[in-house]
């Protein structure tokens, strides 16, 4: 049977404007049109009479008419709607989930490449690299609908070009058919990477904001205002407080407390002037005694917050000294407007015998008048000053701020502390500080000789100063000798393996190399561990945390353990029985252990017995808060020892960086402060139980994880490495002759063409030269004036394109430091497996394109 359509005709745009595809929309209207052909056979006109039968016919062919047309207006708009929403969509249909439907948003956010009519996997290969791909598998398969927050997409607009990192929130919705089962998903969302930029600026806002709240001078607290039922404020509560909160008032531990509890007789008139600023919102600035502290405060308040809340913030400062030089002028003043006689005679024995510069002065500068402590102070006579401007014996640099101050006396303000300084007689400077006030015209000053004073804070700083640099001194020392010790027990048990696996080919006897292999590898690999634990101090390198069974991490360690503590030391292993697992970096966690049970092989000179004992702990408020953690299940790993035992003072700076209790050589102080920095990144504790005497027990608090712990990836071996193609050739640029060797012989074995270099200049001879070469190995370092990276960019003049690898001893971010990496250049941290080398090097061939002879540089 024929079927008849009413059809929509919709352009979809590319990222030019122009039509790419045609959207169209099919409505059925069959039943439409055999009813109105029904219609036209029965000769029916609008003016003829219709049977009931007939009316009906029409009837039910107009209804259906209108509807066909209503769902058609609904179809355009929803189409509209789609294809402008501001969030981005996306229709895919089946299990292979190929695009139908993407609106300019989703486009927008790929990077206007050409979905429609692809799979996810063939449009989009990096949202597939990314995992994407098989979150639509298991939203297809589950039929569960998939919801995300702030998920990273790095937008790969051209493959293997520059990644746009964008964050966004999206939901997964299967699509089911009349059956139930999921035929297609819905994807819906908005990119939300201004909102993660805004949240990140918000953090080191707020991070500043602290360093400020914790290092300025002037005292900061948040208060909040109790009520009585009158409206009178009767006491406030410290919400929060600075460390110059403590410093100014001498009151300690004062957040969340009254002040009506540690402060009972404070003065009724900090209660009424916070409370009017909380209850008006108007700012004060004033100056009062606050005798429970003994001191006097210059104070600005200002309501903060919800005015309901009556919170107020407070900043001041201590100005107890300069109010008692006040007080002291304002009572000569008081005693002088008393009695004029006995004013005159207090002046003039003040006057003469006073120890302090004195001068009268007009406010032009001149001076009219100066006492004899002038003379004794700064050389000068009395005949020497009278009728000069003072402003002559200022130091240039403080003759703004003293102009400034006599700005304020001019119009009527008492200047009560204020420091310059002026000239000597003999053309020297001395720091003065002054308290003047004006009157009847005249500028009456007072002022004091601080330069010792100056003198002795600027010895002290360079007293402090020399003390903090022998203190470092003193910790590089204990480091340096602590590694020296370190790396001479780990090359020893290096360069003997090698020497008795020597011994063992010249005499024929083959059946013992394996375990002196093995011996040097497992010497090798704790050298790398500790240049991996500095590099992280140094630069605090990104853990690696995995689900992970600490009983199978500890019976792996204790075969190690036992060798490494030695025969003299019984090793006891305590695993509980179904043990929670955590997420934590193992290999960090294998450095812990190995330390702690070197620690406390170290505290038993005489032999003992050191016991590793894991266990599930559940921390309740109390007990988390002890242990400065949230309240919740975590694992234990704790080693303990019945060695000397620790005093409470050595406890206290266990964790400190460079501390050790090792004589100096043997210990760098660093294997408790990595232990403790690990634990806390990884979101738990470290603590110490001990007594002197009684022996010590460390024990690691790390979150449990629920989830199942993968198994270590098994050790790849260079057999299995992927063989080089015909021609293939690797340029190796090394100053250490054994690295250059080791890295050649392993690329000639596997059947690449190996070129060798000790510095940039012969490096960038050969590359130069007509000879094949499909990839450059460099070390950063180099000597000669050109290191790696400067060698990469004029490898890629002569030969554009050319893929580099940089292999380096120092921590990855410090070559990321250098200047971004270009694409195609790549960094591996020393030391390496040479399979995982080799792996690396066969992938950045295959992915180069073919090697390019080198071409001239024009100049």
């Amino acid at each position: 049977m024929d079927r008849y359509w009413s059809l929509t005709h919709a352009p979809v745009l590319d990222a030019a404007g122009a039509v790419e595809f045609v959207l169209q929309h099919p409505i059925d209207v069959t039943e439409l049109q055999h009813l109105q052909a029904a219609i036209e056979q029965s000769g029916l006109s609008s003016a003829l009479q219709v049977s009931p039968a007939q009316s009906g016919i029409f009837q039910r062919a107009q209804s259906v008419y209108d509807s066909n047309l209503t769902l058609r207006a609904q179809s355009e708009r929803l189409t509209e709607m789609f294809a402008q929403a501001p969030g981005f969509m996306a229709l895919l249909r089946g299990p292979e989930h190929r695009f139908e439907l993407a609106n300019q948003s989703y486009m927008q956010l790929i990077g206007h490449r050409p979905v429609l009519g692809r799979t996810v996997a063939e449009a989009l290969p990096d949202a597939a690299a990314q995992g994407y791909v098989a979150l639509l598998d298991q939203v297809f398969r589950s039929g569960e609908a998939h919801a995300a927050s702030g998920a990273r997409f790095a937008v790969q607009a051209v493959p293997g070009g520059p990644e746009d990192e964008r964050f966004i929130d999206f939901v997964c919705q299967p699509i089911r058919d009349e059956a139930g089962q999921v035929t297609g998903l819905f994807v819906e969302g908005s990119d939300v990477t201004a909102r993660k930029a805004g949240e990140a600026a918000l953090a080191d806002s707020e991070a500043r904001y602290r360093t400020l709240f914790e290092t300025i001078e002037t005292g900061f607290c948040i208060i909040e205002l109790r009520f009585d039922g009158a409206g009178r404020a009767v006491d406030y509560r410290i919400v929060e407080a600075n460390p110059a909160f403590e410093r100014l008032t001498g009151q300690h531990g004062v957040t969340g407390r009254w002040v009506s509890d540690f402060a009972p007789e404070l003065e009724r008139h900090w209660f009424d002037t916070y409370g009017a600023v909380a209850l008006t919102g108007e700012p004060r600035r004033f100056e009062n005694a606050a005798r429970a502290f003994g001191r006097w405060y210059d104070v600005q308040a200002l309501r903060i917050g919800d005015p309901a809340a009556h919170r107020v913030a407070v900043l001041f400062n201590d100005i107890s000294e300069r109010r008692r030089a006040e007080e002291a002028l304002l009572d000569l003043t008081a005693s002088l407007e008393a009695q004029v006689e006995e004013r005159t005679r207090d002046r003039d024995r003040m006057w003469r015998l006073s120890t302090d510069i004195m001068l009268v002065a007009g406010f032009d500068g001149h001076i009219m008048a100066v006492n004899p402590a002038w003379e004794a102070v700064l050389g000068w006579t009395t005949a020497g000053l009278v009728g000069r401007s003072f402003l002559e014996l200022v130091h240039p640099d403080d003759l703004q701020g003293t102009l400034d101050a006599a700005a304020q006396l001019r119009g009527g303000e008492t200047v009560r502390r204020f420091e310059n300084r002026y000239r000597h007689s003999n053309g020297t400077y001395r720091w003065i500080t002054w308290a003047a006030v004006p009157g009847d015209g005249l500028i009456n000053a007072v002022g004091r000789d601080v330069q010792q004073d100056k003198e002795r804070a600027e010895a002290l700083r360079r007293s402090e100063e020399a003390l903090r640099q022998s203190q470092k001194m003193e910790a590089v020392g204990q480091l340096t000798g602590g590694l020296a010790h370190d790396f001479n027990n780990l090359l020893t048990a290096v360069t003997g393996s090698l020497e008795l696996l020597q011994s063992r080919i010249a005499q024929g006897r083959f059946d013992e190399l394996d375990r002196f292999v093995a011996a040097a590898q497992n010497g090798a690999a704790r050298a790398a561990a500790l240049t991996h634990r500095l590099l992280a101090f140094s630069r605090r390198q990104t853990l690696d945390p995995r689900p992970t069974d600490v009983n199978r991490l500890v019976r792996g360690m204790e075969e190690l353990v036992r060798r490494t503590v030695g025969p003299e030391i019984a090793v006891s292993l305590q695993a509980a029985d179904d043990l929670w697992n955590t997420l934590v970096d193992p290999g960090q966690l294998e450095n812990a252990l190995l330390n702690l049970c070197i620690n406390a092989r170290d505290a038993m000179p005489g032999g003992g017995r050191i016991t590793v004992e894991t266990g599930n702990l559940w921390l309740d408020e109390r007990a988390a808060r002890e242990r400065d953690l949230p309240p919740g299940p975590y694992v234990s790993l704790c080693v303990a020892d019945t060695g000397a035992g620790m005093a409470p003072d050595v406890i206290a700076k266990a964790f400190d960086p460079f501390f050790t209790t090792k004589p100096i050589g043997q210990g760098t102080g660093l294997g408790l402060s990595m232990i403790y920095g690990f634990a806390r990144q990884s979101g738990g504790q470290v603590r110490i139980r001990s007594r002197p005497g009684e022996g010590a027990r460390v024990c690691l608090c790390l979150p449990r994880y629920v989830g199942e712990a993968g198994s270590p990836p098994p050790r790849p071996e260079l057999a299995d490495a992927p063989r080089a193609d015909t021609g293939e050739t690797v340029l190796v640029v090394d100053d250490e002759p054994a690295v250059r060797m080791l890295v050649a012989e392993v690329l000639q074995e596997l059947g690449y063409a190996a070129l060798e270099a000790a510095d940039g200049a012969a490096g960038l001879a050969l590359l130069q030269s007509p000879a094949r070469v499909d990839l450059l190995v460099s070390d950063v370092g180099l000597p000669g004036g050109m290191n790696g990276r400067q060698l990469a960019d004029a490898a890629r003049l002569l030969r554009p394109g050319l893929r580099v690898l940089f292999i380096t001893g120092y921590a990855e971010a410090a070559v990321l430091g250098e200047g971004q990496l270009e694409p195609g250049m790549h960094v591996m941290t020393k030391p390496f497996a040479m399979q995982a080398l080799a792996s690396r090097i066969k992938a950045l061939i295959a992915g180069g394109g073919a090697a390019q002879p080198a071409r001239p540089i024009s100049r």
